[in-house]
């Protein structure tokens, strides 16, 4: 049973959002009393997210559907900044324009997991960060900041301590981060802001500042982040990163990535990433576990890409792989049981199924998109094959284009 009383902490608690509260019993009493806002913050270094934000949105989308209000912060300030948490060096700088092209890019996303007709908010911080007069800014602002304590941040820390650099321009993206929270709390009343652990450090600068500027009592939630539990980077997969998007990946590909889950994360990404009720999920994952992943894959890609591209997705997938439709009399290259086992180079096995004269060639496939193991266009020319990859039929199926295909099979 929950410690919490709340129906949002409840909710977050149960199904594995929680990794930190600044303060859990005066946020629970808050949200069990009012009717909180909150937000997190998005940076929009690419057209579109990808599925290591999935997380954070599901967050907003509780909020909602417990009855409270998110704000998605688009870092349109921010943004031309970067964030230095935890990267080895800066992030190349944008223009506004480029930055309000990936702004545009991103929000088709949030549509269908938010209502921002009624009762949520899309804001972008460059509303007031850009008009900021600087000395203004570090008279009023800046005094709060202790150059000592700003250095203990582990984000910051670590580049130091690898001798790496860290500019003064991403020096300052904490104090941004954190005038954002009290921004935020004047112009929306936001009391919460949530993000991912790593953000730990700038979300409490955020409370700290509001608290020397005069804010009500502000509050922070972080959830954990994720790997898979092999443990792989949520967002990313043999293919490439796991784009939002329609425009950067298909919704079939989508659907696979989440039918390909490992067996000991299905209930855990059935909990974050759907809205199925708790005994639902109990009962799914007690019975078949393929078909527990199908259902994952089918209700993660409805909420993002509607119910008909998830059907749509799902029938392809079963053609493909259950109906028979596998051609077994493909051109088929053979190679040693042990040699599969060991791993083979996707470029060395597009070269023995003869679908590339050399391994250059075969690079220049993978880097036109127009290579695909067991029907899943990959992106990535150093990867390699293993036992993992084989189909049921106990083969590996590689593709390029659509009209060229050939079997891997371990003898």
């Amino acid at each position: 049973m929950s410690k919490y009383t709340s129906d949002f902490l409840r909710t977050l608690d149960e199904r594995g959002f929680i990794h930190q509260i600044s303060d859990a019993e005066g946020l629970d009493k808050l949200f069990a009393t009012e009717q909180v806002t909150a937000y997190i913050g998005f940076d929009p270094t690419a057209s579109s997210l990808h599925v290591g934000s999935l997380i954070q949105i599901m967050m907003l989308h509780w909020l909602e559907k417990t009855g409270h209000r998110a704000v998605a912060l688009m870092g349109g300030g921010t943004g031309m900044v970067g964030d230095p948490s935890f990267k080895d060096e800066a992030r190349k700088l944008m223009g506004t324009d480029m930055i309000q092209s990936n702004i545009d890019g991103i929000k088709q996303v949030f549509s269908n997991y938010l209502d921002f007709s009624e009762k949520s908010l899309m804001v972008n911080n460059g509303e007031w960060l850009l008009p900021l007069n600087y000395l203004e800014f570090l008279r009023d602002v800046g005094q709060h900041f202790s150059v000592n304590r700003m250095l203990s941040f582990d984000s910051v820390k670590q580049r130091l301590d690898r001798e790496q650099s860290l500019s003064f321009l991403e020096f300052n993206y904490m104090i941004l981060q954190a005038y954002d929270f009290v921004e935020l709390n004047q112009r929306y009343n936001v009391r919460l802001q949530m993000g991912g652990s790593d953000q730990w450090g700038n979300i409490i600068n955020g409370i700290d500042l509001g608290h020397r500027m005069g804010t009500p009592q502000l509050y922070a939630l972080t959830s954990p982040l994720l790997t898979t539990s092999s443990g792989q980077k949520m967002g990313k997969s043999m293919n490439g990163a796991i784009w939002l998007n329609p425009d950067m990946l298909s919704a079939y590909d989508f659907w696979q990535y989440w039918r390909n889950t490992e067996d000991a994360d299905v209930e855990r990404f059935l909990k974050l990433y759907t809205t199925l009720p708790l005994d639902e999920i109990a009962g799914i994952v007690a019975g078949d576990i393929n078909e527990a992943k199908k259902r994952l894959a089918s209700e993660v890609t409805a909420m993002l890409r509607g119910k008909a591209a998830a059907d749509e997705a799902a029938e392809t997938a079963r053609a493909t792989f259950e109906t028979g439709k596998l051609d077994l009399s493909l051109p088929t290259a053979e190679v040693a049981a042990a040699e599969l086992a060991a791993g083979i180079g996707v470029l060395n096995a597009l070269v023995k199924a003869g679908l590339a004269a050399s391994n250059g060639e075969a690079r220049r496939h993978i880097t036109s998109g127009a290579v695909r193991v067991n029907d899943a266009v990959i992106s990535d020319e150093k990867l390699m094959l293993g036992e993992d990859a084989l189909l049921e039929e106990g083969v590996i199926k590689l593709s390029v284009g659509k009209k060229k295909h050939a079997l891997i099979k371990p003898v």
